[in-house]
This record gives C-alpha cells, structure tokens and sequence, in this order.
C-alpha cells in the first residue's frame, strides 16, 4: 500500500483544514516569537504553495501531479484560497500556480561574497491571508473535508491516497468531532487510506512539544489525546523523512504534533506532503 506512482493522468492531492478561530490572533505560544497563529500559518502556507508549484514545474510547464484544497473554519466554513470557490474546493496545482491574490515585495538576505549579507527584494506570491474570527466549529469543517474527498476519490479511484493536513489550536465548539474525523481515514483509493495530520498549535501551560509520539501517554488533555487518535500512522517513507528533519519517529508513530511553533509547523508540514513516487 501507498506505492501507487503520482502522476498527470494519476495524480494525487493535499487537502489543509485550517483553523481561523478567533483564538488564532494569539501569538503562538512555542519558541521565541510573538507572531500571530493566524500570521504564521499563512506566511507557511504561501510558501509551501509556492514550493509545491516549483516542484511540480517542467521545462514544458506545471505538471498537475497534484491537485490541492484549503478548507478554513471560524465563522465561516469553505475553501479560503485564490483561485478556489464552492464547487471548486480541490484545484490541480497549475491553477494554484497562475492564480495568487497578489504579488507582496519582500526582503530577504543573501550573501554579499565577503562574508556579510544582503537585501535583496523579491515578488512573493500570496495566495492564502491570515483570518482570526468566530468559533472552532470542527465538526462542521471535517464534514466539508469528507465531502470534497469523496467527490475527488470517485474521480480518482487508483491514486496514491489523499493525505489531509489539520491544522488548529482549540477545542471544537459544535460538538465532539471524534467521528467525523475518524470518518477522513476511512475514506480509501485502491491503494490505501486517506492519511490525516494533526498539528496542534497549542494554548495548554501544560504543554510540551511532542513530535510524532506512538502513544498518547504524555499529552495534557482529552482534546490532544483525540487528535493523536485520529492521526494515522507514519507511513515508511514519512518516517525516513521525519529522520532527515532529526526526529527519531518509532515503528508505530503518528502524525501528530503538539505544542508546534513556526518552526516545527514547517518541518511537520514537509514530512507530510514531500512529492515522492512521481512519474
């Protein structure tokens, strides 16, 4: 299982759940920054769509070896990416690719050749904008999630399986989401289950930051328990890459991480969506 090739007639896709509670105003409480929750995960969501469309470019072009879907839950529940819209939620990356909401100038440093470094200005694309408003309706959001799938399975019935990439930092406000989550990795193509990540940019005191546990013996509360529950298994490439990021991942580990900083959310984020098996 999990050995189906990615490619343009057989493409597979990531769908993001991100969580835009209001509660995503505050800053994340891991490592040394002070930025915003909401902030941060839009700044590494841009980048990692960015990544994706270089990745998937060819001397011929974008190759749609993947299509990708942004699902936001607050106040609202839908798809919250340019270029996506109800009846539209999954789109293949070349779309992504020729449709940010914008290009922002930003500055980044670069060597200058003598030891120091450099300004230099370059054109960001931006796709995805920070929202931080309403409650954490969680349920509602995996429902929206289970439908897209669904509809995008059917279509593509031998891909390599979906994988689903959660992001949230607060407890569900419409109801105990368990089951439908538990519902997205029981979902399947001919080669395997839809694969769940659960990355939770936590609030608790309580909390330390836990990468990829193979048991919910350490975790601070019910909430963090479940989300390690619902978070499938690394598969064996998933826990070579995690190895390559310095993490030491068990034969039963999970896709799950507590207590994230910015940091952390990138390096979880790449383990979960390296394009591999390409054709």
């Amino acid at each position: 299982m999990y050995t189906a090739e990615i490619s343009r007639d057989n493409p597979s896709c990531f769908l993001f759940l991100i969580d835009q509670s209001t509660s995503m105003e505050d800053p994340v409480s891991a490592g040394e920054g002070k930025q915003p929750k909401a902030d941060g995960v839009a700044d590494t969501m841009n980048r990692w769509l960015q990544e994706l469309s270089i990745k998937c470019a060819k001397s011929d072009g974008i190759r749609d070896y993947y299509h990708v879907g942004v699902l936001g839950y607050g106040r609202r529940v839908g798809p919250c990416v340019n270029g996506t819209g109800p009846g539209n939620e999954m789109v293949p990356v070349s779309h992504i690719a020729e449709n940010p909401a914008r290009l922002e100038e930003r500055t980044k440093k670069i060597p200058d050749g003598a030891g120091g470094l450099l300004d230099q200005t370059i054109r960001f694309p931006v796709w995805f904008d920070p929202v931080a408003d309403g409650g954490t309706p969680m349920c509602r959001a995996a429902a929206e999630a289970e439908r897209v799938l669904v509809q995008w399975l059917d279509a593509h019935p031998d891909c390599f399986p979906p994988i689903v990439i959660h992001i949230t930092d607060g407890e569900s406000t419409d109801g105990d989401p368990t089951e439908r989550i538990k519902a997205l990795t029981q979902l399947s193509s001919s080669d395997g289950n839809v694969m769940l990540f659960n990355i939770h940019l936590s609030d608790n005191p309580n909390a330390s930051s836990v990468t990829f546990p193979d048991s919910a013996d350490d975790l601070p509360d019910e909430y963090s328990k479940m989300l390690f529950e619902t978070s499938s298994p690394l598969t064996p490439t998933m826990r070579a890459l995690a190895r390559e990021h310095g993490f030491k991942p068990s034969e039963t580990a999970r896709s799950f991480v507590l207590n994230a900083d910015m940091v952390l959310l990138v390096q979880a984020i790449d383990i979960g969506t390296r394009p591999a098996n390409l054709r």
